[in-house]
């Protein structure tokens, strides 16, 4: 079991003993990776990165909203890859209206594991990311531009026309399911 598998037990046995009730310190949300773009790619990527994890977000007063995540999923080399992170948003919309609709923007920072990328071995990593949805589902859209491609994969870039890429999660909040 290498060090990145090891972690991400530890961040869902931990997760799975949170509180899901909307009284309590966060929410947890079910995540479904998806999809991906490769923009302006020459080559023939796998865009359909299926795959599972949770987040957990932080309770907070402030505009300012922390998360914790946690994933597998199928990368653009159609290899299994894994990640675990943490993210800083800043909440630019809230409404009362469309069941509590918000939209967040923000990086995230994790460590991720990539077959084509150290041999497997843990890298850190940190993107601008997206959050739109309301207090039942919503998505997380994340952006890889070119320069952190290159920076990743290194000088052998297997496509350089590529002009970065762009991934869409699907989350369902879990702490809702039962109030309905």
């Amino acid at each position: 079991m290498n060090r990145l598998t090891a972690m991400l037990i530890v961040v869902a046995v931990s997760l799975t003993g949170l509180p899901l009730s909307s009284a309590d310190a966060g929410e947890l949300s079910f995540v479904i990776n998806g999809k991906s773009y490769h923009m302006d790619a020459s080559h023939d990527w796998n865009e359909d990165n299926y795959g599972l994890g949770i987040e957990y977000d932080f309770t907070s007063e402030s505009r300012w909203r922390k998360t914790i995540l946690a994933n597998g999923f199928r990368d653009s080399n159609d290899d299994m890859s894994y990640m675990v992170g943490a993210g800083l948003h800043r909440r630019l919309l809230e409404s009362e209206r469309f069941a509590g609709l918000y939209f967040d923007a923000g990086l995230t920072a994790f460590l991720m594991t990539r077959e084509d990328v150290e041999n497997s071995e843990p890298f850190p990593g940190i993107l601008p990311s997206l959050g739109i949805g309301n207090r039942y589902a919503g998505f997380n859209i994340t952006y890889l531009p070119k320069k952190a491609v290159e920076e990743m994969l290194g000088a052998d870039v297997v496509d350089p026309t590529i002009s970065g890429i762009a991934f869409l999660q699907f989350k369902i909040r879990l702490g809702h399911l039962n109030s309905r």
